[in-house]
């Protein structure tokens, strides 16, 4: 009842494209400043968002992407524009000034979506999903979105370890590597949906 190779493909696809040690850094640039309950909160609601919101593309996604007439080229360019603010926010500091309203939405955005539960992690499930043509593939594919998302509340939750050893001189610092990182990663995201626009021209 348990396909070990549907489980392996999926899961080490979305390790590579979820990235939970490139999301370290990001993560605790995001919750700095915080109380630990708070930051420990915000791991597993990060986590539990993106579970949510992959789960429902993997059930319906791509249903809901073609009665929104939304390509798949589109959502990676909309998702690419999302995080290169975040970035420019991140990288001008300008990300530590809205104390009030930062516990509730990091979480949710742009944690949970779209940096964990991004274009490419959504993709690839509804592929999976569509590909998976027996219960036990099926079964093995939620195992892999489950798993994956568990590992990421782990890499998270225990990343705030690496506050207490560098304080906030070192937060700082990680915070303008995040955001260098971040808008990096946006500008290829924009990239590729740009360059999927023309090739499928």
């Amino acid at each position: 009842m348990f396909d070990f190779a549907v489980f392996g493909s999926l899961f080490l696809t979305l390790f590579v494209i979820m990235d939970p040690p490139g999301i370290t850094p990001i993560f605790l640039a995001l919750t700095s400043g915080r109380p630990a309950k708070v930051q420990r909160r915000m791991a597993w609601q990060a986590a539990a968002v993106a579970f949510g919101v992959i789960a429902v593309f993997g059930l319906c996604g791509r249903q809901i992407l073609d009665y929104l007439h939304i390509t798949t080229p589109a959502l990676m360019i909309a998702g690419g524009l999302l995080l290169l603010l975040i970035a420019l926010d991140l990288l001008t500091g300008k990300s530590e000034e809205p104390k009030q309203t930062k516990d509730v939405n990091v979480a949710l955005v742009p944690l949970g979506m779209p940096l964990l539960a991004g274009p490419g992690a959504i993709v690839s499930v509804i592929l999976a999903v569509q590909r998976a043509d027996s219960v036990t593939a099926q079964v093995s594919v939620w195992c892999a979105i489950a798993a994956m998302h568990l590992v990421l509340w782990l890499v998270m939750r225990y990343s705030l370890l690496i506050i207490k050893v560098i304080k906030d001189g070192g937060v700082v610092l990680v915070t303008r590597l995040a955001g260098m990182m971040l808008s990096a990663l946006a500008v290829q995201q924009i990239i590729n949906g740009i360059t999927q626009v023309i090739t499928h021209k």
